[in-house]
């Protein structure tokens, strides 16, 4: 049995089956620090540079392995700066805890160094549990209820150290009165909905003749259902982004992502469908699917409290997607129409041509559409692929396809920048075999890739396949936001919020001892890649993308990408035009024969 608090929670973790902790070291865990080392080091101490860092590398970790992410911060500023990458778990649904130090217990309300009210400020991001450790027989209860409340919820909790409770002897709970012991682990509930419920969305189901099907990471156990149901009503399916990897994109119907990001065959699919299939997604955008009144709709989800949102469903089925569709299957009947498979088909094939067109357009230096197209012909089928927010997420969805065991993430609700490059970490961590690539705009590789690299370079070595390729669109622009202001105000870029400088971040990374180059030719983009998925540790590739290539939504209209890209060029009338009429162009080609809604 352990012998101080700090020793036990080690413990506890490790028999909880924790083999990694992302931290940043501080006074206010110095007990825990402690403790690591009299443990041997186990669970491992992962140290990130900075502890929003720990936290995203604790999310990256839990999306890819499934299991438990922990994080640990000292009291006070690394407490606070938990906060970005905890709110990224929870609204993303990722099964994260946090444990954190606090001033000493005979300090706390004396306005004492590095005191924060922390119950206070995690009471929304950890609001399903947060509790602060006051004496040694509170354990294991409390961590116990914080992993076992973040695994079933899919959520944040929270556990506060004080530092001199981590420096006290431990001595667990007694058979005595206020005493509250606690027991290792939960059994996997797979709840189903009732009978009726399921006849119920089988009678809407069968009654459709255009279905539609949308699908997110709760439908990431039941790939296989999803492809049978889909078969049965010979319906489409779109993938919210957290669900990109749900489905392989070689099946001929899957018609990619959907929203603002998303692709021209989903957005027809929404457009025109009887009947909607939502299946693990609480995809936010109600503008993207179809119009109400248009589409009887089913919605599949574990979380009762995620059903019924986003569009006015007929049926709420509550269960879990794979046990649920099991029971649906054999009620529902072969659609022996195919003309809406056969269009969807069709659609889904004239994108891809699309697309491939939209990366062949020259720009200035690197059109970044073909940077992940080149990508998209050489990716390893198992490799792990993270996306930063921004317009590289917009390449992303659009133009990797996934195939085999790959896997992809960014994140979704939270949409925050800084991710990529952490995520892609954490993935190591739990896949050391497999090849992870994070896609990062040169804003978010500025505000937190940079600095993140040194962890690489410090922990590369112990994975098996040593390959972590960061590809940096380097614009000199916070382009996302660029765009959308030109989108939404008609504005030209505000180079004083916009512009950013130039950093030569291959060689950053080879000053870390890593490797990379700088990439500016379209010539040089394939070769590159290949370089990098052969390199034997990390590299950072720094592609010279042009900013002026617009991240076009599935819905555009000609005269809203020719609004849009009137403003391109500040004070250049010339570049303006010539890119308004090349990219007018392309979105002629876009939008093939559109329909008579697309031209009015």
């Amino acid at each position: 049995m352990a012998g101080k608090v700090s020793d036990y929670i080690l413990e506890r973790l490790r028999d909880w089956g924790v083999d990694h902790v992302f931290a940043y070291p501080g006074d206010g865990i110095n007990g825990l620090l402690a403790a690591w080392g009299r443990a041997d080091d186990k669970p491992r101490f992962v140290q990130a540079r900075h502890e929003e860092m720990a936290a995203f590398e604790a999310v990256g970790y839990a999306k890819f392995s499934g299991r438990l992410g922990v994080c640990a911060a000292t009291s006070g500023p690394g407490a606070i700066h938990l906060l970005n990458g905890l709110y990224d778990a929870k609204l993303d649904h990722v099964p994260v805890v946090a444990i954190v130090g606090q001033t000493n217990r005979s300090a706390m309300g004396g306005s004492y160094q590095q005191e924060v009210d922390l119950a206070s400020l995690y009471k929304d991001v950890a609001g399903e549990f947060c509790e602060t450790v006051n004496v040694p027989e509170q354990l294991p209860n409390v961590l116990d209820r914080a992993i076992r409340t973040a695994y079933t919820r899919r959520t944040v909790t929270a556990v506060i150290v004080p530092a001199d409770v981590q420096e006290l002897d431990y001595s667990p709970p007694t058979h005595a009165f206020k005493m509250v012991p606690s027991s290792l682990g939960v059994s996997e509930s797979l709840p189903v909905p009732r009978d009726g419920d399921i006849d119920r969305a089988a009678e809407v189901l069968n009654a459709g003749e255009k279905t539609a099907i949308l699908i997110g990471q709760g439908a990431k156990a039941a790939a296989a259902e999803v492809q049978e149901v889909a078969d049965l009503l010979g319906a489409g399916v779109a993938k919210a982004l957290l669900g990109k990897d749900v489905l392989t994109d070689d099946l001929p119907y899957v018609t990619g992502s959907i929203g603002l990001l998303g692709t021209r065959p989903s957005y027809e699919m929404m457009r025109d469908c009887d009947t909607l299939l939502v299946i693990g997604s609480s995809f936010p955008y109600t503008q993207f699917l179809p119009e109400f009144g248009q589409a009887r709709a089913v919605q599949i989800d574990v979380d009762p409290g995620m059903v019924g949102l986003r569009y006015p469903f007929e049926v709420n089925l509550v269960g879990d997607s794979r046990e649920t569709l099991r029971k649906l299957l054999p009620r529902l009947k072969k659609n022996k129409n195919h003309k809406w498979r056969k269009t969807i088909e069709s659609n889904v094939a004239r994108w891809r041509e699309v697309m491939e067109r939209r990366a062949a357009v020259e720009a200035d230096p690197l059109n970044p559409e073909y940077v992940v197209a080149a990508l998209d012909e050489q990716v390893p089928h198992d490799a792990i692929v993270s996306a930063d927010s921004g317009s590289a997420a917009n390449w992303y969805a659009r133009h990797l396809r996934m195939r085999g065991s790959m896997r992809g993430s960014l994140s979704g609700t939270l949409a925050t920048m800084g991710p990529g490059v952490p995520y892609a970490i954490g993935a190591k961590f739990a896949h050391p075999d497999r090849p992870a690539i994070a896609l990062v705009g040169d804003g978010a590789m500025q505000m937190n890739g940079l600095a993140e690299l040194i962890t690489a370079a410090k922990y590369w070595r112990d994975w098996s396949d040593p390959r972590l390729v960061v590809a940096v669109f380097n614009n000199q622009d916070l382009n996302q936001v660029t765009w959308e202001m030109r989108a939404m105000s008609g504005a030209p870029q505000f180079v004083e919020s916009q512009a950013i400088p130039d950093v030569r971040y291959a060689d950053v990374a080879v000053s870390f001892g890593l490797l990379g180059s700088r990439v500016e030719e379209r010539g040089r983009v394939a070769d590159a890649w290949r370089a990098a998925l052969a390199a034997d540790r990390p590299y950072v590739i720094d592609f010279r993308t042009d900013p002026a290539v617009p991240p076009i939504p599935p819905h555009a209209t000609l005269d809203q990408i020719e609004a849009a890209t009137a403003a391109i060029v500040q004070g250049d009338p010339d570049r303006a035009s010539m890119i308004r009429q090349g990219f007018k162009a392309k979105v002629q080609e876009f939008l093939p024969g559109g329909s008579k809604s697309e031209k009015e």
